[in-house]
This record gives structure tokens, C-alpha cells and sequence, in this order.
């Protein structure tokens, strides 16, 4: 083995479905762990057969995996039963995973008071079942929990406990910061007290987040001479999390020069399996993670962007296309003419950098920001401004007025609904159309009927679907007559989104012009016809 090489280990599926809110089917965890697999990912840890039924049905049926190793996870025999005829150990080693991890306790406060066991029969317990366990699968790992603080309150016991392990056939002893308290100069100086024990070749790390310093930790055991590294995508895991792969994976190769069973191309996946994940979790990603974040290469500052049009290392530590993420010039009030120069050619208008216009439409969004737009988190609008300035978007309808109603009220049945409804009067190809239709609240109600009118003439606006419609305060002192701003974000079946924002003092009004833009950003990048 390369001294170089670092192997990597995704416990997503197990610990990282131990975090709140997150409730992994069968189904979803065969997809991770395939995407894992293409990914490059060394050992993927499936869950706890035996556990729950969700674990039970994921290695009853194994995803077909072609690069990794599928790992199945459990815990050393019980006090007092023979490793052959543990309950609880059975299932994990007949599952029929390629490697069988077997956490066990190394710190002796743990084994007194957790588990009330003495320390050599844990010793025992350590060394039956991992022995057991070699006699099963093609590969035997030992998670050492609470090793850290183990080895801080009692370095000898913590040390005897890896050895157990490592002499009875374990592969990898893999030490556990698993209350999340130990910091990076703690974990180098007692991994590299570790290795002169056990072999770095057979060490591994395993971080929980409770300190922010996860990543670091990790980092800091590979340095000292760990050659595993064990983490969730995302950094997912109980309370704050285990260390985030995603993160430590760029950080290893193009920092730290160590290898790992990614390519280069497998690299540029990094930001899509995050992206993936997030989605298949029904939640929005972290716009300010590191390296495959949105904003994690967005420019806002003028002199930012004027450094980075000559050379992106200016103000980027790697290239954002090593980790499948792109750059992000950001327009605002603070925007010089290079972040508009170059949002420009971002959006594909070509114009000449001397261009009177450019001033006169710095003006414009500058006053705007000021009235409480927000144009960097809301690049569908801010296109169709630049556009419309230059007189390259169409007037595809003209709203002559809209009202909406809402009522309070008792049905028939005694329940107490509200009913939304909504009148819209539509200049459309010179005539006027009328339309009234009912929604799920006064936004919903606005666009069905916008809908009643457009649809016929612009079928390009049948996929168009809102996302999400987020309603911030920009005046609080006024109390309920607050300006408002919307942003609502919108989709079409081919998974493009965009973004497009509206301010008012009424919050109607305010969403009618975010959804304006929206459709009408739709039509225009359609090509629909006028």
C-alpha cells in the first residue's frame, strides 16, 4: 500500500441516519450507496442488520456495487455469551457483507459504568468477536468508541483494547472521537502515539462534529499516520454531525497530496452527490459549503471581482471545476462594473465593457437594492433587467389588473376554512381576457388564474412549477405595513431552477412581480414566440 494512499469509509447509511429528520427507506439507501459507488468511495457501512426492518431489507437484497466494499455494521458479544451464540452479533455476521465492522468500548469509565462489565472480560468480548467475525467475511473492522477520551483517562486500557482487535485479525482499528471533544492538536499527538502500537497501514479515524473540528481532526490523524477516514456525506450524524466527506476529500488530494479511490473526474461528481443528497432529503443545500456550495465561489465585492476577471487565484483557493462547482459573479449595491461585465457574459449578453449603459444600469440596480431588492440571490430577475434595459425581452402580456379575495368561514360541516380567490384582466396578442380561479392561498390562487389566460397561448408554461416562496420583513418598525420582499424559486421538468425576487409594502403585490418574472423569465428562455 502506498503510504499516500488514504482510504475512505461512508457511514451515511448508519450514522448518518441517526441525524433528526432524516429517515432513510430501503430504497433511498440502495441509491446512496450506488452513488457512492460511482463516486469512488473505499467501504460503504450499510446499517445495523438485525436493528430495524429497513436495515433487514437493505441486505436481504444488496445493491450491486463495483468499486466499494459494502460494510455491515455491529457490536462485539455480549458479557457472559460466546461470540458464536450472540444474539445480537448473529445477523451482523451472516448478513453477508463484504466487511463486518464491530464497535466495542476502549475507555474503562465506559465498561464500569455503561456497560458494567470488568475491564479484561471487554478485552475478551474485543478479541472473541472480532475473531468470530474473520471467520465470516473477507474483512473485519474495530471501531474503538469513546477512544479518545479513553486513551485520555487511561492511555494503557485504551491501547490494550486496539491491540485485542488488531492481534485477533481486525484490518482496521479505527479510533472514535465519539462524544466530539477532542481538538486537532490531541488527535495528532495520540494517533501518532497509536502507530507506534498498531501500524498506521491499519489505523483509521472517526470524528463527530461537536466542536466544528471534525474535518480538522481527521486531517490531523492522517498526518500523525491514520490511513482510514471514516465520515457521512454531508456531514450527517447524530447532534452535530459526523466529519464531512464531501469537504475532507478535496482537502486530502488537493491540499494534502494523499490518494484516495477518486479519480480526477470522480472529483467533479463531489458537488452533484452532495446536491443529490440534499434533494433526496427534501431539503435545500448549505449555500456556504465548503467547496460545493453556491456561494462557495460567489464574487460580491467590486474589487473582488475585479482581481478575479484577471486571474481567478486572486480570490479562489482551487478551481471550482476540480469539484463539479462553477464561479458566481454576485450583483448588488456594492457591485462594481467587472461584477456586471462580467454577470454579462455570464448570462450571455455580449457588450462592450465602455458601454454607457452599463452606468446607467449600475444606477438602476444600485436604487433598486436600495428600495429592498436582492439581485445576488436572484439571478432570473436580475437577467431579465439587464435584458429589458437593453430592449431584448418581449412584452409577452400586460397585466391590466388583478384582485384577489380572501374568505374566512364556516362549511357546511362546521369546519372553518379560508378560500382564496382571484380575478386577473389580461392584455394578451390585442385582446383582453378575464379570469377567475380559487388556490391554496392568495399567491396560488394569483397564479392559477394567470394560468387560465397564458396557458393556451404559451404551452412552454405547462412544466413551470413553484419550488419555493420565501416572504422576508425589510421594515419591521412598521410593524404589519411592513415592505416586504419575496424570492421565490421556480422548476420545469427538465430540473432547470431559477430564482426571481418582488418588493412592495403589500405582500401580493410584492409576490405578483416575483411571479412575473418567473413566467416570464420561463417564456423567454423558451424562445416562445410573441
Amino acid at each position: 500500500m502506498s503510504d499516500k494512499r488514504v482510504y475512505l469509509y461512508d457511514s451515511t447509511l448508519r450514522d448518518g441516519a441517526q441525524t433528526q429528520g432524516v429517515d432513510f427507506s430501503a430504497t433511498d439507501k440502495a441509491a446512496i450507496a450506488q452513488s457512492l459507488d460511482l463516486l469512488g468511495i473505499d467501504y460503504i457501512e450499510g446499517g445495523w442488520p438485525g436493528a430495524n426492518p429497513t436495515d433487514d431489507a437493505f441486505f436481504g437484497n444488496p445493491p450491486t456495487l463495483h468499486r466499494a466494499k459494502l460494510a455491515a455494521f455491529g457490536m462485539t458479544r455480549r458479557a457472559g455469551r460466546s461470540a458464536d451464540n450472540d444474539p445480537g452479533l448473529a445477523p451482523v455476521v451472516s448478513s453477508g457483507a463484504d466487511v463486518i465492522t464491530l464497535v466495542g468500548k476502549s475507555w474503562d469509565f465506559q465498561c464500569t459504568v455503561a456497560l458494567g462489565v470488568d475491564l479484561d472480560e471487554n478485552l475478551r468480548m474485543i478479541g472473541d468477536s472480532i475473531r468470530h467475525a474473520t471467520t465470516k467475511a473477507k474483512e473485519v473492522i474495530y471501531d474503538a468508541e469513546h477512544f479518545f477520551d479513553g486513551y485520555k483517562g487511561n492511555p494503557d486500557y485504551a491501547l490494550k483494547c486496539l491491540k485485542a482487535a488488531h492481534d485477533n485479525g481486525a484490518r482496521w482499528v479505527v479510533l472514535c472521537d465519539t462524544n466530539g471533544g477532542t481538538l486537532p492538536d490531541e488527535v495528532e499527538r495520540i494517533v501518532a502515539a497509536v502507530t507506534k502500537v498498531v501500524p498506521g497501514s491499519h489505523v483509521g479515524i472517526h470524528c463527530h462534529n461537536d466542536t466544528e473540528n471534525a474535518v480538522a481532526n481527521s486531517l490531523a490523524a492522517v498526518r500523525a499516520g491514520a490511513r482510514q477516514i471514516q465520515g457521512t456525506l454531508n456531514g450527517l450524524g447524530e447532534r452535530c454531525g459526523n466529519a464531512n466527506l464531501i469537504s475532507l476529500i478535496p482537502s486530502l488530494v488537493l491540499k494534502m497530496g494523499y490518494e484516495t479511490g477518486l479519480s480526477a473526474s470522480d472529483m467533479t461528481r463531489l458537488t452533484q452527490v452532495s446536491r443529490e443528497l440534499d434533494e433526496r432529503l427534501n431539503r435545500a443545500p448549505l449555500r456556504n459549503a465548503a467547496y460545493v456550495g453556491e456561494a462557495a465561489f460567489a464574487h460580491k465585492g467590486g474589487l473582488h471581482v475585479s482581481a478575479v476577471e484577471k486571474d481567478p487565484k486572486c480570490y479562489e483557493h482551487i478551481a471550482p471545476e476540480l469539484v463539479g462547482n462553477h464561479r458566481k459573479i454576485l450583483v448588488s449595491d456594492q457591485a462594481g462594473r467587472s461584477n456586471f461585465v462580467a454577470r454579462f457574459r455570464e448570462i450571455g449578453l455580449d457588450i462592450d465593457p465602455k458601454d454607457p449603459r452599463i452606468a446607467g444600469m449600475m444606477d438602476e440596480v444600485k436604487q433598486r437594492e436600495f428600495s429592498g431588492y436582492s439581485y445576488d440571490g436572484a439571478e432570473a430577475s436580475f437577467e431579465l433587467l439587464a435584458r429589458s434595459y437593453l430592449g431584448e425581452v418581449p412584452e409577452y402580456y400586460r397585466l391590466s389588473s388583478f384582485r384577489v379575495i380572501d374568505e374566512r368561514r364556516w362549511n357546511a360541516r362546521g369546519d372553518l376554512i379560508t378560500l382564496s380567490e382571484a380575478t386577473v384582466k389580461v392584455s394578451l396578442r390585442d385582446a383582453t381576457q378575464m379570469a377567475v380561479a380559487e388556490g391554496n392561498g392568495p399567491v396560488n390562487a394569483l397564479d392559477a388564474a394567470l394560468r387560465k389566460v397564458l396557458l393556451p397561448v404559451y404551452p412552454e408554461l405547462q412544466d413551470l412549477k413553484l419550488v419555493d416562496y420565501k416572504v422576508r420583513i425589510l421594515t419591521p418598525e412598521a410593524a404589519t405595513a411592513a415592505v416586504t420582499r419575496v424570492l421565490i424559486e421556480s422548476a420545469d421538468r427538465r430540473g432547470n431552477t431559477w430564482t426571481t425576487v418582488g418588493v412592495s409594502g403589500n405582500v401580493i403585490d410584492a409576490s405578483y412581480n416575483a411571479l412575473r418574472d418567473a413566467i416570464v423569465y420561463k417564456l423567454f428562455r423558451d424562445g416562445a414566440s410573441v
